[in-house]
């Protein structure tokens, strides 16, 4: 049984509504956020319309604020807004779904004068809004606007989405548009795209930054702004619609070389029964030579697993299940995707699986990059592969990849304590020789590891027993105090 003056909801229930509200007030005195909050909860038990009143007071305080919040106080602007938000949903919508959708548009409009002063740096105040646009579905599915109004709310926000607020928006009030709705946000965004852009003299141009090719002038930002936010709202609008080949319209041919795009494409084409057409898309992917591949996804990321699931899903559709399994092993091959081993081996006969599954583990131990290979076996699992792989290759190991490392380690230790102990000399190496103190306390706890393991290891092999490793960390980093101190 739970001690009586354990912190719960039951236990701080039995003091009484008369100490607890005593306590309220002597914990909040000092701390801003913390009323705000009671008062929330005191404005809603007079009702929703009293609690929008409070929420538009404080979105507006907000709104007015010009301190600068620095990384270090983002949490409490993240807590503040997310307090807001949640009033809006939970308390206003039930009871005032119209002011709700109001007040929750409002929110949204806050972002620019947020984003513009405060450091973001860890996405906490960016996730706020997210979810806030979010929202918009279910307050406008309640609320019930007109569709014109939908659609122009809808329109005017897109064009003023510069810190992504919006991203989504289409997709997220959809279902309250309706095909009306998307039909009129459709022929705004279509007008906007048509319409002239002002062009300042040359004298009035403003310069706000230096390209490859020359200065960038604030006209030509916000043109390309333009351009962007037209393409992706009518390719949201025609996903919307169901409409295939407006979605592929918004892409040019360059785009849709692209693997990402390519796979988009090619998956929207497969729903609606078009697989050779879904095909053709992937293979004008492959098409595109490597070296601008490159540019487009980033090397070491060639391979698409969304283009490379569209390209197996259309062979399979078109009746090529041979050509399937041999893109799906060529795509194993490439990346080491789980997902293209477990979805060749099941489409094997009995025994023929067993064969290609210890082919795959044999190419994986000799994979290229053996962090991935690592992160392969480990989670396959593949446990004696990988302890091979540690083994055969532990000097290429980067004891910096400590997220693939802690828990191959961790998984290894049980039954293949040397190359568990491998990698965590790994990391102890890496963390000594650059001097990260930061990590001394994980290195210190991955060194008893060590020791806790060296009992297990039956031989050493051609590598350090744990005795002589230790002393040669003494003799190479003997000075690192703050490590040392770490283990007693």
């Amino acid at each position: 049984m739970a001690s009586k003056k354990t912190l719960n909801a039951r236990n701080l229930t039995s003091l009484g509504a008369e100490r607890l509200a005593e306590l309220l007030i002597e914990t909040s005195m000092g701390d801003a956020a913390a009323k705000r909050l009671l008062r929330l909860e005191l404005a809603g038990v007079e009702g929703p319309a009293e609690v929008a009143r409070e929420i538009r007071k404080r979105l507006t305080t907000i709104s007015a604020s010009r301190t600068y919040v620095d990384w270090d106080k983002i949490k409490v602007l993240a807590s503040d807004l997310e307090n807001q938000r949640r009033a809006i949903g939970d308390k206003v919508a039930p009871g005032e779904p119209v002011e709700a959708l109001d007040l929750m548009w409002r929110f949204l409009g806050l972002a620019g004068s947020v984003f513009d002063r405060c450091d973001d740096s860890s996405g906490k105040v960016g996730g706020v809004f997210r979810r806030a646009c979010e929202d918009l579905s279910a307050l406008a599915a309640a609320a019930e606007p007109s569709t014109t109004e939908l659609a122009d709310r809808t329109f005017s926000a897109l064009c003023d989405n510069d810190y992504a607020q919006y991203d989504g928006l289409v997709r997220n009030l959809a279902p309250a548009l309706g095909v009306e709705g998307l039909t009129l946000l459709r022929q705004r965004v279509t007008d906007l795209s048509g319409a002239p852009t002002y062009k300042p003299s040359k004298g009035e141009r403003v310069i706000v930054g230096l390209g490859s090719n020359g200065p960038l002038y604030a006209d030509q930002i916000r043109g390309g702004s333009r351009t962007s936010m037209v393409r992706l709202a009518l390719a949201d609008i025609a996903d919307a619609l169901g409409d295939v080949d407006a979605y592929i319209g918004q892409h040019d041919e360059r785009a849709r070389s692209s693997p990402a795009i390519a796979a988009r494409i090619a998956a929207r084409l497969l729903a609606v029964g078009r697989a050779r057409e879904a095909l053709a898309a992937v293979e004008l992917a492959d098409s595109v030579p490597e070296g601008r591949l490159a540019g487009l996804i980033g090397r070491g990321a060639l391979s698409n697993d969304d283009l490379e699931t569209a390209r197996v899903t259309a062979l399979d559709v078109l009746g090529r299940g041979e050509e399937a399994q041999m893109a799906r092993w060529a795509w194993f091959e490439q990346t080491l995707s789980a997902r293209a081993l477990r979805d060749h081996l099941k489409r094997l006969p009995d025994f023929d699986d067993v064969e290609a599954e210890e082919k795959a583990m044999i190419m994986a131990v000799a994979y290229a990059d053996p962090h991935r290979a690592l992160s392969f076996l480990a989670a396959w699992p593949a446990l004696a592969p990988a302890a091979e792989l540690t083994i055969r290759r532990a000097t290429e190991i980067d004891g910096d990849r400590y997220e693939i490392l802690t828990p191959t380690a961790e998984a290894l230790s049980a039954k293949y304590p040397l190359a568990a102990t491998l990698l965590l000399r790994a990391m102890i190496d890496y963390t000594l020789e650059r001097a990260r103190s930061s990590r001394y306390r994980h290195a210190a706890r991955h060194l008893q590891e060590c020791e806790s393991l060296a009992a297990s290891v039956a031989d050493f092999g051609g590598f350090s027993h744990h005795n002589d490793y230790v002393a040669g960390l003494r003799a190479a980093h003997g000075r690192k105090t703050g490590f040392w101190g770490l283990l007693g």
